[in-house]
């Protein structure tokens, strides 16, 4: 089981070629792949002309809620820690992904340098 952020999905759904991209392609129908319902937001947001496609495609794919009040409060400690350290996170979604991931030990697929930094020092697993 993966959840797979939305760097990956806007690059697989543009024809992007990359080891990553290649890996969710080769998961998908062999693996568990679940879509977080702020990822689906932000990969629909995206799109243009290929928006029915998409959510058509993605419609498959079992959607998890990753925001809660647990998660929000448990991603503000996990940015605190982090920002003590003097590592900043850009994003706030990319905290809620992160920590969401965290907490339920499901490795992540992305293309985002905030989940490096977010990986270096909280236990988050990085699909490979």
């Amino acid at each position: 089981m993966i959840l797979v952020d939305s760097s990956i999905w806007i690059d697989f759904f543009n024809g992007v070629e990359s080891s990553k991209t290649k890996l969710l392609d080769n998961a998908l129908g062999t693996q568990t792949i679940l879509m977080g319902d702020i990822i689906l937001a932000e990969v629909l947001q995206g799109c243009d002309n290929d928006y029915e496609m998409v959510k058509e495609r993605l419609s498959h794919l079992e959607c998890i809620s990753l925001v809660g009040k647990e998660i929000a409060i448990r991603s503000s400690q996990n940015y605190r820690l982090l920002r003590s350290k003097g590592v900043i996170v850009r994003k706030t979604v990319d905290m809620l992904i992160g920590t969401w991931c965290i907490e339920y030990r499901v490795p992540l697929l992305h293309n985002d340098k905030d989940f490096d930094r977010i990986a270096l020092h909280l236990p988050l697993e990085l699909a490979k």
